[in-house]
């Protein structure tokens, strides 16, 4: 493929998507992720897309919301693999909330083989993957439906969940930044998602590396809220992500990184790989040197080389 092709391939997809990985590019285009980073930085001198943190996204300060059908698309690989770490920290007899999102839908099919688990819901999705579990009794919030994510949203959503409570919330979002937490596109979904946490002792973000450094127009769940962030391994390159899950972990938040590799589909993460704890390598506080996270990972022993995970807490 020429390179003009290439990078009106990428410029659509872009165009569509809001927000695409380098490493989706690659895929797609069928060339290697040096390639594309070299056509991506092309477009963004022609004024036609940004670079941001590992992918490319729509020239603008604020990223817009894309649809479920392009959303599926992206970073599929590092969706599960989150997911399947995610599942790990659910326990049997749990009632936990879980939140609207292609990642959370992942997690959702995991969750089908925990039994008593109690999940609370406003995705259509959630619960048509938890449909037929034995033993999973899935409630659904009120509320209007929002059919570009499959989700209920509006006051009978949030009125439902009014003197809720349970043990976690898993919530995606479309950014994280350490300055302000978890964003979103849409204002009634940031709403909901609000009111998600707020019946929750803890409060789980599943959000992939391209969503790092991102921030969004309506914050849902401030840093300070946030007890745990499950992403995965950013690529090499990407300094900035490193960056960000170091200000994360300063400021108390637990990080789990999965391998993209993850676990097999549907099988929960083992309790004994959930959580391993470690230091940062880096020139100072705050700062994580190039590569470190990946040879912080590379530290595992061989049994992980599948759901790598590293706790990074504040020192």
């Amino acid at each position: 493929m020429f390179a003009a092709e290439r990078r009106q391939l990428i410029l659509e997809m872009v165009r569509a998507n809001g927000a695409v990985s380098l490493r989706e590019l690659a895929r797609v285009v069928q060339t290697s992720e040096v390639t594309v980073r070299r056509d991506v930085r092309a477009l963004e001198a022609e004024g036609l897309l940004d670079r941001r943190h590992g992918g490319a996204v729509l020239p603008g300060g604020f990223t817009r919301e894309s649809g479920f059908p392009q959303k599926s698309h992206l970073a599929t690989a590092e969706k599960t693999a989150i997911a399947d770490l995610a599942a790990g920290l659910v326990e049997e007899g749990e009632a936990i909330v879980v939140g609207a999102g292609i990642t959370t839908q992942e997690l959702a099919r995991r969750l089908a083989r925990v039994p008593g688990l109690t999940v609370v819901t406003n995705s259509l999705l959630v619960a048509q993957a938890l449909a037929h579990a034995n033993r999973v009794e899935v409630v659904m919030t009120g509320g209007t439906l929002r059919g570009s994510n499959y989700a209920l949203v509006g006051s009978g959503a949030e009125q439902s969940l009014q003197g809720l409570r349970v043990s976690k919330a898993f919530l995606s979002g479309s950014g994280l930044t350490a300055e302000r937490g978890l964003s979103t596109s849409n204002m009634l979904s940031a709403s909901v998602d609000r009111a998600l946490v707020q019946a929750a002792a803890e409060v789980v973000v599943l959000a992939d590396h391209t969503k790092l450094g991102t921030d969004t127009m309506f914050q849902t769940v401030p840093t300070d809220v946030i007890t745990r962030l499950v992403t995965d391994e950013p690529p090499g390159h990407d300094d900035r992500a490193g960056t960000e899950l170091q200000a994360l972990a300063d400021q108390g938040v637990q990080i789990a990184v999965a391998g993209a590799g993850g676990n097999p589909v549907g099988e929960p993460v083992p309790a004994a790989r959930q959580q391993r704890s470690s230091s940062l390598p880096g020139p100072r506080r705050g700062q994580v040197a190039p590569g470190a996270l990946r040879g912080m990972l590379g530290d595992q022993p061989a049994g992980a080389e599948r759901g790598r995970v590293a706790d990074l807490r504040r020192r």
